[in-house]
């Protein structure tokens, strides 16, 4: 095989490899018994949170001061992380009810 057209191989061989972009991925959150699994999310920016709860009552997910979601009885609503951000969050009718997001660059 002349040496041009080993170079034309390896050249569309790494192709695929530029500018691939991560696959977003969704991450569960159950919220159950008062109490949201896991507690301590990593995720990317791009990426879903689904929030499921499989309590008879309503929650949310709350950072002072940035943002909120309403999460009602026994559904599941789901939130894009759209910056990086590192938050505490809580429900706001059940304040012991904690968590951690960190949502890093893609």
């Amino acid at each position: 095989m002349s040496t041009r057209r080993r170079l034309w191989f390896a050249a569309i061989s790494i192709l695929p490899l530029c500018g691939a972009q991560a696959r977003a991925e969704t991450i569960q959150v159950t919220i159950d018994r008062l109490a949201f699994s896991p507690a301590v999310i990593t995720a990317t920016v791009g990426d879903t949170i689904e929030w499921i709860n499989k309590d008879p009552i309503a929650h949310t997910a709350t950072v002072k001061g940035a943002w909120e979601v309403m999460i009602p009885a026994k559904k599941t609503v789901t939130q894009q992380l759209d910056k990086v951000e590192a938050v505490d969050f809580y429900c706001r009718f059940h304040p012991n009810m904690r968590g951690r997001l960190t949502a890093k660059p893609d």
